[in-house]
């Protein structure tokens, strides 16, 4: 692998007797992980159904593991939301926030979703997750994240984060801040990266990174905790970064650690805990759950009732979709791309469920349509199968969520949208 010399240069001076391990390091090919979806089952439930073998538990992640096998993202497993792909060292910074149920939590810089969704596991639906993404078509590939995980308290939003600062003021518990970096640490990984690389690239990433922190030191309450992390060894993003944000805000540092492909089993990250020192705490008032036209509350409570064991609040409809939102959710004027859970749509007298209502549903909360494998790969193609009973069906493997389908004349017909389908 041919690296940038300004790049090696720059190692060398950095790592001295450590460079020639470092440069090793880029002969080896790089590691692979996955991270068991634990708002779904648990690590062990998952062992005994992974569609390949499990190495290693990842240490800074209890519910990551190393594997080897190709294919990660095509397997009944991943359309069912049992695991999300990572990149080991990408795993270590999420933890270190150390979410609780029923906290205000923000992942500033949120797509595709790795940690945000990591963040949502310690959350355990409790509180509210507000994953946000600048960059739209980035902030689709984050939403449809945290539908395939069946992720109900979270907001995802597509905004600039001195426009979200605006209204959210000293609001949130905790904050992720992964910036976006000149992704050195990544070169092994993406080898695209390697000739974006630049030092102008790199200084004008810690410009940009310089921003997102101030916006998220304004939108952090007192006493909360941020992590910032990055995936590159500069300098300039890194340590430097942290040392002029400690010497512009009330803030404490709590712990800084570099993670380097030499010294760990993965690439390369960088992470920073801290603390705010001074301000307050401020609620914002919740988001209104409104549905102006009553006969459509009507008719899905009718649906609701013939179809689930479960009840849905805070309805809200935008348009002709409706959403339960998260409980406590503040009133925000950010574009939102999804919130909670979206239910389903409006036709001319009839409510349609959505993908997102399947895949959030747990076993015993709707009628099963109980597939196998094989069957199971077919649904994912969009074809039908054959199905007693009549109506709609939550198509389920090993008892875990696939999508939709309606039964009818023994046949199963294929509600997966087409988008989803392999």
């Amino acid at each position: 692998m041919e690296l940038p010399a300004e790049f090696t240069a720059r190692m060398k001076r950095e790592l001295g007797g450590q460079y020639e391990q470092f440069i090793k390091s880029y002969d080896r090919p790089a590691e692979k992980a996955v991270r068991v979806n634990t708002l779904k089952l648990s690590a062990e439930r998952f062992k005994e159904i992974a569609p390949f073998p499990l190495g290693d538990r990842v240490d800074w992640e209890e519910n990551g593991f190393y594997v080897t096998a190709e294919g990660l993202g095509r397997t009944v497993q991943h359309a069912a939301g049992l695991y999300y792909v990572q990149e080991p060292s990408a795993m270590c910074a999420a933890p270190l926030l150390n979410v609780q149920g029923g906290e205000r939590v923000l992942d500033l810089c949120s797509a595709p979703g790795g940690k945000g969704t990591q963040l949502a596991q310690s959350m355990d639906g409790k509180g509210v997750l507000f994953a946000n993404e600048i960059n739209f078509s980035r902030a689709k590939i984050l939403s449809s994240n945290v539908e395939r995980l069946g992720i109900g308290n979270a907001v995802v939003t597509c905004c600039a984060p001195e426009k979200l600062a605006y209204g959210f003021g000293e609001y949130f518990d905790k904050i992720l801040v992964d910036a976006p970096c000149s992704g050195e640490g990544m070169f092994k990984k993406e080898a695209a990266a390697i000739p974006e690389w630049s030092p102008e690239n790199v200084r004008m990433c810690a410009a940009r990174q310089k921003e997102i922190l101030a916006a998220a030191f304004e939108m952090l309450a007192c006493g909360g905790t941020l992590v910032y992390s990055t995936c590159t060894f500069a300098p300039e993003e890194d340590e430097l970064q942290i040392e002029e944000f400690i010497k512009s805000y009330p803030v404490k540092l709590i712990a800084e650690d570099k993670l380097y492909p030499h010294r760990i089993r993965g690439e390369g990250h960088f992470y920073a805990v801290l603390r705010k020192e001074e301000g307050a705490r401020r609620d914002i008032a919740p988001a209104a759950a409104y549905v102006k036209d009553k006969k459509l509350v009507t008719l899905y409570r009718q649906w609701e009732k013939e179809n689930l064991n479960v009840t849905f609040d805070n309805l809200h409809l935008i348009g002709d979709t409706l959403y339960s939102l998260p409980q406590g959710m503040p009133r925000t004027d950010a574009q939102v791309l999804r919130a909670g859970v979206r239910l389903g749509g409006f036709a001319v007298n009839r409510f349609e469920p959505s993908h997102s209502l399947a895949m959030y549903l747990k076993r015993g909360q709707a009628e099963e349509a109980a597939v196998d494998e094989s069957t199971a790969l077919a649904y994912l193609r969009g074809l039908t199968f054959d199905c007693g009973g009549n109506g709609w069906k939550l198509v389920t493997f090993c008892g875990y969520p696939l999508g939709w389908c309606k039964v009818g004349g023994g046949v199963a017909k294929n509600k997966l949208p087409k988008g989803l389908r392999i």
